[in-house]
């Protein structure tokens, strides 16, 4: 019942940021990352029960198409960058190359470093310096509490369709995903594009404080509706 009073609270807010949002033409882009059965969803799930879709618009790509794979690697991201009015939530962005392409070998020791390397100046002159607020937030587990919900998955029937074979290689490959995030966030934190790491074992209250973060890190008004 405190849960669900204070996630009340901060949806209300959410629909007042949203319509300071629209009434000011502001863009805004929000990445979601983290490990395997974070709660990644569960949280934009949260974040957007309560307000438009036309305004809070996810953005969930699958993987490549053949097409897609001869392109500049972050076209098809800035596809789906926002208008004015729009805030645009990430469920998995461009960091797939430094997270799973990076350890399963779905990319080159060439394009891997590439990446690292041009990602902060995307960030700064693609989306920064054009005026899109852009909040990068990083959910991270226990090797414990992720096994732990990998298993949950397995023995609930509704929760079958969240599985694949990639959640066998993320509990195997526990050390090699937290290298590679280690070196992604060391090589992207920037003071234009910082990242926020949400300890997320207990999954309400990671919920809870993401969306008091990202509140109060956008200023914004009550704006009167007739």
């Amino acid at each position: 019942k405190q849960y669900a009073k204070e996630l009340r609270k901060l949806q209300i807010e959410l629909c007042q940021l949203q319509e300071w949002i629209k009434y000011k033409g502001l863009r805004v882009i929000i990445v979601f990352e983290g490990r395997d059965a974070a709660g990644k969803g569960g949280t934009i799930k949260a974040l957007t029960e309560r307000v438009s879709p036309r305004v809070f618009r996810q953005v969930a790509l699958p993987a490549p198409s053949d097409r897609e794979k001869t392109q500049v690697y972050m076209q098809r991201y800035f596809a789906h960058f926002p208008a004015a009015g729009e805030i645009i939530l990430f469920d998995r962005s461009w960091y797939n190359r430094a997270g799973v392409e990076r350890v399963m070998g779905f990319c080159t020791d060439r394009q891997y470093e590439r990446f690292l390397a041009m990602a902060p100046v995307f960030e700064r002159e693609m989306v920064v310096e054009n005026g899109i607020i852009l909040r990068k937030y990083f959910l991270d587990v226990s090797q414990d509490e992720q096994r732990r919900r990998f298993e949950a998955r397995i023995h609930d029937p509704m929760k079958h369709w969240k599985l694949s074979p990639m959640d066998t290689e993320s509990v195997r490959r526990w050390w090699d995903y937290t290298a590679a995030y280690q070196r992604m966030i060391k090589a992207t934190h920037t003071p234009w594009a910082p990242w926020h790491i949400v300890p997320a074992d207990n999954k309400r209250s990671a919920r809870l404080n993401l969306i008091r973060h990202l509140l109060d890190s956008i200023p914004y008004k009550k704006v009167d509706v007739e």
